[in-house]
């Protein structure tokens, strides 16, 4: 077993595969609790890795630096799936790995996903595993329209999914998705009439205990979540359901780590499984300032078989909303000035270097006695950051 930080005789030495916002507010994390950092990532100065010494550039592609990283490193964990599961067999050789490999290849594939949750006896939607737009059109034969296309890899922020509400569309979205991602098969979803989209967060150390977040409200724009709402706006008896659900789906999967799960709450007041993160999550960033231990904070306690830390929110209500890109050219805002003079809102920018339409750029946090306090002051900073 690893020593604790606290009781090493040096510093422990926490890797991290990917150096996007994810791995940066980990950092952030990381470095409160008195571990070093270090950062493994395809290109250099990303948001995390100008953030460490041990920034390792060149990627996991590359076996030299690689190896470097390893022994950089005592522990390791990941801000996204992306990384193939054999490359963390490799480093599960030389260093403890978490999620472990075994989770992340429960994960990473989303129809392995789906039979995963489904086979624990979690409501899922249904669907199946395609190779030819003929089996999708089988499927609707049985499901009916709309339903939904996936890409069963690399598919996050809309990216990956195409909603079909009638044959005429299949072939268009079948050869978009093909472009995106050319080997391999995709998913088809039953399309669920939503009521609202929920997510719950759920720390897991690998002494089985877990910290569960409150089950909150995810609000989407043209695919990538815009707001959050904690604690979703439905009654109590709903969100400890999803609660009871994302913990069920984190032991399905063995999971050591946090993990945000979504979950749709359809028109007939019916949860259902949507997808799994292996890694912190979106609809989590709230809880740096509204909660006593931050989702990232119990991510880092929870690889290093730490205490986890409460996860209760200490104020009544708390909103975040994301800032996306509306350009592409610069990720350096044109003025934060508005936002700043809000006063009582908390304010992230992730220091990308290059702006998209509809990248994730930064979020607002604020926090109130209502959502709708707490929803104004939020959106109020968030319109104040001119792009």
């Amino acid at each position: 077993m690893l020593p604790s930080p606290y009781n090493a005789s040096r510093e422990l030495t926490l890797g991290i595969i990917g150096g996007g916002q994810l791995a940066k507010m980990l950092a952030q994390a990381a470095y409160r609790l008195g571990l070093r950092v270090a950062i493994l990532e395809h290109g250099a100065d990303s948001p995390a890795g100008r953030m460490t010494q041990l920034e390792f550039p060149e990627g996991w592609n590359s076996p030299e630096t690689l190896a470097a990283f390893i022994r950089a490193s005592d522990l390791i964990t990941l801000e996204n799936e992306f990384v193939g599961p054999e490359v963390l067999d490799y480093i599960a050789q030389y260093r403890p790995v978490y999620p472990t490999p075994e989770t992340v290849r429960r994960v990473r594939d989303k129809l392995t996903q789906k039979h995963t949750i489904a086979a624990v006896g979690i409501p899922v939607p249904s669907f199946a595993g395609v190779e030819t737009p003929e089996e999708v059109l089988a499927f609707a034969q049985q499901h009916g329209f709309p339903l939904v296309l996936k890409t069963r890899t690399f598919g996050y922020d809309g990216y990956g999914n195409r909603t079909l509400a009638t044959a005429d569309q299949l072939p268009h979205a079948w050869a978009e998705l093909r472009q995106r991602l050319p080997a391999g098969g995709l998913l088809v979803e039953r399309f669920v009439p939503l009521q609202k989209e929920l997510a719950v967060i759920v720390a897991r150390n690998r002494h089985g205990e877990v910290a569960v977040y409150p089950c909150v409200e995810t609000v989407q724009e043209d695919h990538v979540c815009r707001i959050v709402y904690a604690p979703a706006p439905i009654p109590e008896r709903l969100r400890r359901q999803a609660q009871e659900l994302a913990v069920a789906c984190v032991e399905a999967i063995e999971g050591v780590g946090v993990f945000g799960i979504e979950l749709f709450l359809d028109v007939d007041g019916q949860l259902f499984f949507n997808e799994l993160a292996p890694r912190p999550h979106n609809s989590g960033h709230y809880t740096i300032e509204a909660c006593y231990t931050s989702q990232f904070e119990n991510a880092i306690r929870a690889v290093c078989n730490l205490p986890l830390g409460s996860p209760e929110m200490f104020v009544p209500a708390a909103v975040m909303v994301n800032l996306l890109g509306v350009r592409s050219g610069s990720g350096i805002p044109d003025s934060v000035l508005p936002a700043l003079r809000v006063g009582k809102a908390w304010i992230h920018l992730y220091g990308k270097r290059e702006s998209r339409l509809r990248r994730k750029m930064g979020h607002v946090t604020a926090v109130g006695n209502s959502l709708e306090e707490a929803y104004r002051t939020a959106w109020q900073a968030a319109e104040g950051i001119i792009w």
